[in-house]
């Protein structure tokens, strides 16, 4: 059964799903396809997805954007793949840094990798180039930001650090997972001049939890996270475009990538899927399509 078959209420669904969380073995279960299915509309959407964000979040107006990396892991958390049987390439601790405009909620850029320097290159590198004004930027204390920021940017942006202090964790924790407290916090500026009243993470780290909470592959201390690397970045792309284009904002009551005058209508996953299987046509007709042939018919 090709995936144009599949009706798209039913793709609907089984993209809903796992943007809510579901593991791909219950959707298969409640949609009554084959894991299969599941797994091969992950691929499509996710490839999709990762283009149409690319293509559509340009030129935002925003003021101010926060920066934050999410730990999550692939397959086993790094310290445990030597002894991780049979651990496929790209397992281990994979970071997935956002970048988020803190007034219309829009996720500007996103991208999964490690958390070094050059990762951090390319996603600041990224960020740069869909903001189309000057804005405020506040990243945490991590270190390969400073030179990251400074090649996007140059002095063209007003960058500070937002750094936490965390106290030791209470005696009543020993033994379980649990945070430290944070006790305090050191404002940096680094560049330019930012308002210290708006240098601060937590819109990033709040939109963050949203997608910890809704993607169970994120849930740190659990079994259902991503077997691939390339199944959790699929993931995050549709997520991303599900949270920028189709989710109404509790507060902004509309979705962030209208708040960020992006577009006017709210798109559904109907729309979605439309522009997929619109997009996958011209593959079709064969290799002898020259280009300007769709302007001739």
């Amino acid at each position: 059964m090709g995936m144009n078959k599949l009706p798209v209420t039913k793709r609907a669904q089984i993209l809903n799903m796992l943007c809510e969380g579901s593991s791909m073995r219950s959707i298969s279960r409640v949609a009554d396809v084959s894991i299969n299915t599941v797994s091969k509309l992950l691929e499509d959407a996710g490839e999709f997805c990762a283009a149409f964000h690319d293509e559509n979040v340009r030129g935002v107006k925003a003021r101010r954007v926060q920066v934050d990396e999410i730990w999550s892991f692939v397959y086993a958390k790094q310290k445990n793949v030597a002894d991780a049987k049979a651990a496929p390439d790209g397992a281990g601790d994979a970071w997935t840094w956002t970048a988020l405009d803190a007034d219309s909620k829009l996720v500007v850029s996103f991208f999964v990798g490690g958390r070094d320097g050059d990762c951090a290159k390319w996603f600041m590198d990224d960020v740069a180039s869909r903001l189309a004004t000057r804005v405020q930027l506040t990243s945490d204390g991590h270190k390969a930001y400073l030179e990251a920021v400074e090649g996007a940017f140059g002095c063209d942006v007003d960058y500070a650090q937002l750094v936490k202090i965390y106290g030791a964790a209470p005696e009543s924790a020993k033994g379980r997972y649990s945070p430290a407290e944070c006790t305090g916090i050191k404002k940096t500026p680094v560049e330019g001049n930012p308002d210290p009243k708006h240098i601060s993470t937590s819109y990033v780290e709040r939109a963050n939890l949203t997608m910890r909470m809704s993607m169970r592959r994120f849930t740190r201390l659990t079994n259902a996270f991503s077997k691939k690397l390339e199944n959790h970045v699929h993931m995050i792309a549709i997520y991303t475009v599900w949270y920028n284009w189709m989710r109404i904002h509790k507060t902004l009551r509309v979705a962030p990538a209208m708040a960020a005058g992006l577009t006017d209508k709210l798109m559904g996953w109907d729309d979605l899927i439309a522009a997929m299987d619109a997009a996958e046509q011209p593959k079709k007709r064969g290799p002898y399509k020259k280009r300007g042939d769709e302007n001739s018919n």
